[in-house]
């Protein structure tokens, strides 16, 4: 809502604030929403304020050379505080970083509580990760087949009448809506042999339940159509579907699609 945030810039302004700064996920994990950081970006410079954006979903695949939302929303050098994980796309089984200026990285090394008395990561973590980061610069062919694979899953989802809100995040929100029905649907989906997990309240919003598919570049078409399969012979048995696509014309076999975190 960029009519709220500059009211609330405003306001600060108003009140003699001497430092301003926005905050915001550059995607949103539940949703697959990836914030306007353009239009936000502009008013951080029409009301003298920084930009802090967390990239945990959106670092490595997200762009044209998955550096993240930053580079999708076209504001690269335009943002002042990145933060991320580096157990997600990065490879690592935990850890994170923060960037930005030095001034910045200067002043939270020498005040920022959490990091002074933190550990180091362990070193096979660390390579592990950066090994990620020559692989990224190296080629977009990972992030390209991962974008192949998220339109290709959208679209066949969207044709099979499931309520998917439109976008082109590999984090795809199955809108069910019941609690009770996504825990079913959870269920009959790993009887077809898909893992999925169905979220509700109070992970979600009350009456937001959905099945979160979270695609990756190592599917195969062949994958991808067992899932959607699944999807849409569960949809039928449960009645979840708006425009349901004939049981009979769904893959068959005994893959299983793997949805990791």
């Amino acid at each position: 809502d960029m009519a709220d945030l500059e009211k609330q810039l405003q306001d600060a302004v108003a009140k003699g604030t001497r430092h301003r700064i926005i905050v915001t996920d550059g995607s949103f994990s539940m949703d697959g929403t990836i914030a306007q950081l353009d239009k936000i970006c502009d008013l951080a410079d029409k009301y003298q304020s920084l930009v802090m954006i967390d990239e945990c979903h959106s670092m490595g695949f997200l762009g044209k050379t998955g550096r993240g939302t930053h580079e999708y929303r076209d504001v690269m050098g335009r943002v002042d505080i990145i933060t991320g994980t580096l157990g997600k796309a990065l490879g690592g089984a935990m850890g994170g970083f923060t960037s930005g200026r030095k001034e910045i990285i200067e002043i939270l090394r020498q005040r920022s509580r959490p990091y002074l008395f933190s550990n180091t990561l362990a070193p096979a973590i660390v390579g592990a990760s950066l090994r990620v980061l020559e692989l990224l610069t190296e080629s977009t062919a990972l992030r390209d087949q991962l974008e192949e694979n998220t339109k290709y899953f959208r679209e066949q989802m969207t044709a099979a009448g499931f309520d998917i809100a439109p976008g082109e995040h590999p984090i795809v929100p199955v809108m069910l809506y019941e609690a009770k029905l996504a825990q079913e649907f959870a269920a009959k989906m790993l009887d077809e042999g898909i893992y999925v997990v169905g979220f509700y309240y109070p992970v979600v919003p009350q009456g937001k339940a959905r099945i979160r598919v979270q695609l990756s570049a190592a599917h195969t078409r062949a994958q991808l159509d067992k899932a959607i399969g699944a999807f849409q012979k569960v949809g039928h048995e449960l009645g979840t579907v708006k425009n349901l696509v004939a049981a009979a014309t769904a893959p068959t076999g005994p893959q299983v699609v793997q949805n990791t975190p």
